[in-house]
């Protein structure tokens, strides 16, 4: 049963967060805003200076929050790790990726739980929030942390809590999302709820940290599913000649058992497109093949082909091949609104686009120019968008649908819209102009 808490009880708390990134930040605001002192921990020594100056590194927590953030005094951003002694709980948000043969990357939660070990002092709650399957708390975590001498349920306090960040959306934050916890056994679930509760408003408690990540990792499973549902049917209804977006509209006004989920050039995010692989690499270890996963995922990482085999087709139609086209893509970021490029699926159409012939530009008002990535480097600047330049392009390509662009301007200029999320749907005039991909 889910428990309000008591957010906001001043000086309640000394929380370390290890990771100050998309979901470390935003938590460590939380909790720092809710009363709570806070040191965030980070490797990276210019975002550390750069925190500590009051600058924020991602859109969805603003510079102001951050200076809000520093001038209460409460919160501090350190590289030092043998500050991990200090907080009376850590919790580490940490990435969780896939490796190249697609199987769970567990580096950075044992490179973290190495670390925090070597300066883990009796009392401590360490909190694992980084997304990942059933077991990993218990089986990866604890082991290491336990290299300290020192014995979790006894010594020391663990449990696991899963993020929920939902980037750029308005009608929730992060103090706002039903958060869900636990523990290793019921101190451990007490004291994490305790903590908590300075800067989440509602509490969700569960038997163990085995469901927790299962929560997790069934909430991301779901989604995948059900995009794969709709880009599937994307492609069908495009050779049958119906709207996929006409269809979900008019099936969406259906009061009862139905739920509208939106076709797309692929997923993107950390979630997403990776957690599932997360659960289905640990149902081999109990003999179980999770074939409808699989298949969802195999749907959805070949959106991207079949966006640029739309792109070839429409310019076929109009006598000109990809080879040599000079193609603008609309957004960088994994979805609207957002500077996040984790897992884009704008990435991996950029690259397609490159290894095919295009000669291959940008535009996202949020990214003013790529980074190097753990699989991708492009090394491209962000174009500025005017008339002139949307002219000189064969195609231009709309991968997001950031709510600052013109769709009715950029038609108007274009010789060409490839449009993968309908963000020219109520463009009057675009239909010679608009292919829907």
């Amino acid at each position: 049963m889910a428990r309000k808490t008591t957010r906001g009880k001043r000086g309640s708390q000394f929380v370390g967060v290890v990771g100050m990134g998309y979901v470390g930040l935003p938590l460590a605001r939380e909790f720092c805003l809710g009363g709570a002192r806070v040191l965030g921990f980070d490797i990276l020594a210019e975002r550390v200076r750069q925190l500590n100056k009051g600058v924020s590194p991602i859109k969805h927590v603003p510079h102001s929050d951050l200076r809000k953030m520093r001038a209460t005094g409460r919160f501090r951003a350190t590289g030092q790790m043998a500050e991990l002694a200090k907080p009376d709980a850590l919790i580490i948000c940490v990435p969780t990726p896939l490796t190249k043969n697609r199987e769970p990357d567990m580096t950075y939660i044992e490179d973290t739980s190495r670390t925090v070990a070597r300066y883990l002092r009796k009392g401590q709650l360490v909190v694992l929030e980084s997304t990942t399957y059933p077991g990993t708390t218990r089986e990866v975590m604890i082991p290491l942390l336990e290299n300290s001498g020192l014995m979790a349920g006894r010594d020391f306090y663990v449990a696991f809590s899963p993020e929920r960040e939902d980037p750029g959306n308005k009608q929730f934050r992060t103090a706002t999302i039903p958060k869900v916890v636990g523990g290793l056994d019921q101190a451990s679930l007490e004291k994490a709820l305790e903590v908590y509760g300075t800067a989440i408003q509602k509490l969700v408690p569960v038997s163990s940290c085995e469901v927790a990540e299962a929560c997790k990792i069934l909430e991301n499973v779901y989604r995948c599913i059900n995009i794969a549902l709709v880009n599937e049917l994307k492609m069908l209804f495009d050779r049958m000649g119906l709207d996929v977006w006409e269809v979900i509209r008019g099936a969406s006004t259906k009061p009862f058992g139905f739920q509208p989920f939106y076709p797309g050039p692929g997923l993107g995010g950390h979630c997403i497109p990776i957690d599932p692989f997360y659960l289905t690499w640990k149902a081999r270890q109990y003999h179980l093949s999770t074939r409808f996963i699989e298949l969802a995922g195999e749907i959805n990482t070949q959106m991207p082909s079949y966006v640029v085999q739309r792109l070839m087709e429409a310019l076929s139609a109009r006598k000109k091949v990809l080879n040599g086209a000079k193609v603008l893509v609309l957004g960088l970021a994994y979805k609207k609104d957002i500077d996040d490029v984790r897992e884009s699926p704008s990435v991996e159409l950029i690259e397609i686009l490159r290894e095919r012939g295009a000669k291959v530009d940008y535009n996202d008002p949020y990214i003013p120019h790529t980074h190097k990535q753990r699989e991708h480097d492009l090394r491209l600047r962000s174009k500025p968008l005017s008339a002139a330049l949307l002219r000189r392009y064969d195609a231009v390509l709309i991968a997001t649908d950031h709510s600052v662009y013109d769709y009715r301007w950029i038609v108007r200029h274009a010789r060409l819209v490839v449009d993968t999320r309908n963000a020219c749907g109520g463009v009057k005039g675009g239909r010679r102009k608009v292919v829907k991909a």
